[in-house]
């Protein structure tokens, strides 16, 4: 297979300009989006996060922090749900150890920090917040590619999805790139693969193999709207059952 072709025979170009033209379609859906109807899907999504069993049971995640500015599927409630020090007579929720993401440069290169408290963020210069790389203390944070235990779930943002485990995301293949890299350390370490979540909006889910991909786009494994858990692979069913 030439490196300018997909298995399909599709021209890559062809696909990203395809990819290029849905993205502003899905923009401006979401842009078009009733504030109230967004505001409503976001506390039924995180509602639906925090109720589910495979949530509840997980020992460590990574998951996004939702920017208002990209019209993501807010995160807050979830996050702050993880952070809040459950007190030990609290057996309805496992405690879990959090990794959020870092952006290092332009070239798709992404990090899973650990962090403990929504004070360890502070906003970039796209006004986005993030971990510093170090703590108060001044110790480096760990990073997920080099945490001695696997994690068991990542929640993931996306532009559009389809019912098939296809995720579109903004272009700068940061997440497909990590979890490309995050799935063969798992592979070399013989864990279990992580499960992979897409939070996603009603607009946003479109129609089954509209969304082009390429050998490099990492599918999903579950996908959540206000409407429910949609289980995609045999992974996610095992759980969802």
């Amino acid at each position: 297979m030439s490196a300018t072709s997909t298995a399909a025979g599709t021209p890559l170009d062809t696909i990203f300009k395809q990819k290029k033209t849905l993205r502003s379609k899905v923009r401006k859906e979401l842009k078009s989006m009733d504030p109230a109807l967004r505001s409503k899907e976001d506390d039924a999504i995180q509602s639906i996060v925090l109720e589910a069993p495979w949530f509840k049971s997980c020992k460590r995640l990574c998951a996004y922090i939702s920017c208002p500015a990209l019209r993501e599927v807010d995160t807050s409630k979830v996050l702050s749900e993880i952070l809040k020090n459950t007190s030990q007579d609290d057996h309805s929720q496992v405690k879990k150890k959090l990794y959020v993401p870092r952006v290092e440069d332009k070239n798709s290169f992404m990090r899973m920090l650990n962090i403990s408290r929504i004070d360890d963020l502070i906003a970039n210069s796209m006004d986005i917040l993030e971990p510093a790389p170090c703590d108060a203390e001044g110790n480096e944070r760990e990073d997920v590619m080099f945490a001695n235990e696997p994690v068991d779930l990542f929640l993931l943002p996306g532009l559009a999805f389809d019912k098939s485990g296809r995720r579109l995301g903004r272009g700068g293949g940061y997440y497909d790139t990590l979890l490309t890299k995050y799935q063969e350390l798992a592979k070399d370490r013989k864990w279990k693969k992580p499960l992979l979540v897409a939070l996603s909006y009603s607009v946003q889910i479109l129609e089954d193999n509209v969304i082009p991909v390429t050998p490099n786009d990492v599918p999903i494994d579950a996908l959540i709207s206000s409407s429910g858990i949609l289980p995609i692979t045999p992974a996610a069913n095992e759980i969802c059952s």
